[in-house]
């Protein structure tokens, strides 16, 4: 199951607040020093390599006074614009100081909901690394909210994995890997390698006190990177990176499917924020996922929310399970209208629509 990198393979490895602040609540630079120094290694390597960080609030904190994450909007996008510069500018000598040039992307989840901006960050990144540069990438808190926010850096990584074609996801944390359950309230099972679709993930969950994320999170990265064939490694902070891309057995891997999303749908599935529900009965879900046919309005048994045509929503089975996610081709209103009827338009044509069954 577990694999080196090929030569000349793309890398996203994304570190987290927990392993980049020092007791101070401030911005530890042995940290910064450390991660640079590691992705630098790979690019030395020939594995040209993404860090997306997180860390903006963070080192935002001690500089405001504070001594813990705000939990109001304005006063963390206020962390988050002190921050940044100051995380930035940390990164960004400590790759001068190993000869290489780092260049500062910011994304949210509304500017990858546009099509033509999702293209351009890709062509951007890809020109990048083409170039030598190393993407340090993070979400824009500065000016983030809800409904538009990726809400982690993990599902970020995952996204940016997509984007410049990467071979391998490494989600580094505060723990050497993804365990059945929580090994601080009892026995639990190393899980060393395991597929994206095993069952034991979906009991996985909790988070840290200075970050957004967590175990859950993490699952949710390797899952949405697995619909790229991309897989992902979640492994402590202070693992090698050169081990975890040379194919050691550390951390814990996570096996992607088989066969991966068109390139179009992957954005339908992961970038657009989902505007309501279609449910459909159980002969529309054979015909989505066995024979891959559009969704018509006689499969059609409930509808939720307001959405319009053009805009997502999710599509769900009759046992409430979220089986594809896709572009509406008629607004809720003539949904509810035309279900159960034969002959009509699609709901959502079949080129439109991300099946997530494996």
């Amino acid at each position: 199951m577990r694999r080196p990198v090929p030569p000349d393979g793309r890398v996203v490895v994304k570190i987290g607040s927990s392993s980049l602040v020092g007791p101070d609540a401030g911005i530890d630079r042995t940290a910064i020093e450390r991660i640079a120094g590691q992705v630098a290694d790979l690019w030395e390597a020939g594995l040209p390599t993404v860090l997306v960080t997180s860390g903006a609030v963070a080192a935002g904190l001690a500089p405001l006074g504070l001594d813990a994450r705000p939990t109001d909007v304005p006063s963390l996008q206020t962390a988050a614009a002190v921050g940044q510069g100051l995380l930035m500018h940390s990164y960004a000598e400590a790759f001068a100081s190993r000869g290489r040039v780092a260049g500062q992307v910011l994304l949210t989840r509304d500017v990858l909901a546009n099509r033509d901006q999702y293209l351009y960050a890709r062509q951007t990144l890809d020109r990048m690394l083409t170039q030598g540069v190393v993407p340090v990438v993070n979400e824009n808190d500065t000016i983030a909210i809800d409904g538009v926010r990726f809400g982690d850096n993990d599902r970020l990584a995952a996204i940016v994995s997509h984007l410049v074609g990467a071979s391998l996801l490494v989600l580094l944390t505060d723990t050497e890997g993804l365990f059945s359950s929580d090994p601080r309230l009892g026995e639990a099972e190393f899980l060393a390698a395991v597929d994206h679709a095993d069952e034991r993930l979906d009991r996985l969950h909790g988070a840290g006190p200075l970050g957004s994320g967590g175990v859950k999170t993490k699952v949710e990265a390797a899952r949405i990177a697995a619909f790229s064939q991309i897989p992902t490694i979640i492994a402590s902070a202070d693992a090698s990176l050169r081990d975890l891309t040379s194919g050691e057995p550390v951390g814990t891997w996570v096996e992607p499917r088989k066969v991966s999303l068109p390139a179009r749908k992957l954005w339908i599935a992961f970038c657009q924020p989902v505007r309501g529900l279609v449910a459909i009965d159980e002969g529309a879900v054979e015909a989505l996922i066995q024979r891959g046919t559009s969704l018509l309005p006689v499969g059609v048994t409930g509808v939720d929310g307001g959405f319009s045509a053009g805009e997502t929503v999710d599509v769900v089975g009759p046992d409430h399970e979220v089986i594809g996610r896709g572009l509406a081709r008629m607004s809720a209103s003539v949904v509810r209208e035309r279900m159960g009827r034969r002959g009509g338009d699609e709901v959502i044509h079949r080129d439109e629509l991300a099946v997530f069954a494996s």
